[in-house]
């Protein structure tokens, strides 16, 4: 499996189940609605495991372009790959979102709350601060990235090509710990915007929500926050455990 397909398919089962939680605890009529914050949160954490479990053999399963930026940041990959990974880390999410629809698609239709149907797809923030929000978004991410980091180790093999001794990424850690990374931040940190962590799973499902035929705005004022602060937070946990290690 290459690296793109191994994204694709590891971002893809990420988004259909961290936002399929999200579909079945927000819209109508739903089995799970009203379940709450704690049922959301876990199941985006155990959605990571899934993730990982599949694309971790051949890619690392970065599924995130903010750890894939961080990896070449911090010399533990080759910028010449940053392409192929954000590639299939968009495309898969835009698949899984897709998929949540397909699945939800009678509760979409009688869910009135187009707000509540966005949230199905993008994160939002509980109250709208551009700065509070960007902060929220740079230091979940930074949270993320940095204990990532320290959970590899530093003794790893950088990345050129496919056929490298050591693939560097979430799967090299063991599906597990990533999962309750992910879990905590969720809890401790979710609440101010939705802990989107994640350029492709905020973006992707939000085009995805823009193209098809569910009523409502999809918020792209907003947009930029949950793409750029995470890049920020990114950089900035690279750049401090370079400095340190």
């Amino acid at each position: 499996m290459s690296i793109l397909v191994a994204e694709i398919l590891g971002t893809m089962l990420l988004i259909l189940l961290g936002n399929g939680v999200v579909a079945n605890v927000v819209l109508k009529d739903t089995k799970g609605n009203n379940s709450g914050w704690i049922v959301i949160t876990t199941a985006w954490a155990l959605a990571v495991f899934v993730g990982v479990v599949v694309a971790g053999p051949y890619s690392g399963a970065h599924l995130n372009p903010a750890v894939t930026i961080a990896l070449a940041t911090a010399g533990k990959l080759s910028w010449s790959l940053v392409p192929e990974y954000i590639a299939g880390e968009m495309i898969g999410a835009m698949l899984g979102a897709f998929l949540v629809w397909l699945f939800y698609r009678d509760h979409f239709n009688a869910t009135e709350d187009e707000g509540g149907k966005l949230a199905c797809f993008s994160t939002g923030p509980a109250i709208k601060n551009t700065f509070s929000n960007l902060i929220s978004e740079i230091i979940g991410t930074f949270v993320l990235v940095f204990v990532i980091f320290y959970l590899a180790g530093p003794n790893l093999d950088i990345i050129g090509n496919v056929d490298a001794k050591a693939i560097i990424g979430l799967g090299s850690l063991g599906a597990l710990p990533v999962a309750f990374l992910v879990w905590v931040i969720g809890l401790s940190l979710g609440g101010t915007t939705g802990y989107a962590i994640n350029p492709a799973r905020d973006l992707g499902p939000r085009i995805m929500h823009a193209i098809l035929p569910i009523k409502g705005k999809s918020d792209w004022g907003y947009a930029w926050i949950p793409v750029v602060g995470p890049i920020i937070g990114c950089v900035i946990a690279a750049l401090l455990y370079v400095a340190l290690v």
